[in-house]
């Protein structure tokens, strides 16, 4: 018994993937409850956030449902927490899984409903957003079938495959933090190129890590 629970104690090697991830979610997190202090009617009505203001539904979800998704999320991708707590793995899967299609629908419903300024969103940004939107639903949905069917290679690929689109802002922060912190703020198409290529950086990292750890997958979707 002694032995069982050495193996089964996840190292620190276990954390440290989803601390990175929780690292790399932090800046996003604390913009959201900013947001969230201006509805409250902390801060003065502005360009930036007068249509939040207006209609506050869609972002209140998305912000909620994002935090949970982005920070409890990263944890689900430690092989050690989930051999040691599978219970828990299963139950907190199941509410990420809502919480992440709520942040995939309430980005496209902003996406779609909100006036946004043109210096911040432009066509391609305006594309973008809906095909990552679009994207993620449908891993999201693949990656439940695939459980359904027992196929962990296949769910655990497209659940880092959702993820990965998921952690899109902040990529985004640690791409265009520095820059704006050295050039100044740049609005428009540059703005918009920016942002998209840290959801294709995301997309090439989740494949990366995918065929990396194809192998020990596949071995365990065989019937035991």
């Amino acid at each position: 018994m002694n032995v069982t629970r050495i193996r089964n104690k996840p190292r620190f090697g276990a954390y440290k993937a989803p601390m990175l991830l929780v690292v790399l979610s932090l800046v996003p997190v604390l913009g959201g409850l900013a947001r969230l202090h201006d509805l409250g009617g902390g801060g003065p009505i502005t360009e930036d956030n007068a249509r939040f203001v207006a209609a506050p539904a869609p972002i209140l979800i998305h912000i909620f449902a994002a935090t949970a998704y982005s920070l409890l999320g990263a944890f689900q991708f430690s092989r050690g927490l989930r051999i040691r707590w599978p219970a828990w793995h299963r139950i907190a899967g199941r509410i990420l899984w809502v919480c992440g299609l709520l942040s995939a629908l309430t980005g496209m419903w902003m996406t779609m409903a909100y006036a946004i300024p043109a210096s911040l969103q432009g066509p391609l940004l305006y594309g973008v957003r809906l095909t990552v939107g679009i994207a993620m639903t449908a891993a999201l949905a693949l990656g439940l079938r695939s459980i359904l069917r027992r196929n962990i290679a296949g769910h655990e690929a497209w659940m880092i495959r959702a993820y990965a689109l998921g952690q899109g802002a902040g990529t985004q922060v640690l791409l265009m933090l520095p820059l704006i912190l050295i050039m100044g703020d740049f609005p428009g198409l540059k703005r918009d190129i920016m942002m998209t290529a840290a959801w294709v950086l995301n997309a090439v990292i989740a494949e990366g890590i995918i065929r990396r750890r194809r192998p020990a997958s596949s071995r365990g979707a065989r019937p035991g």
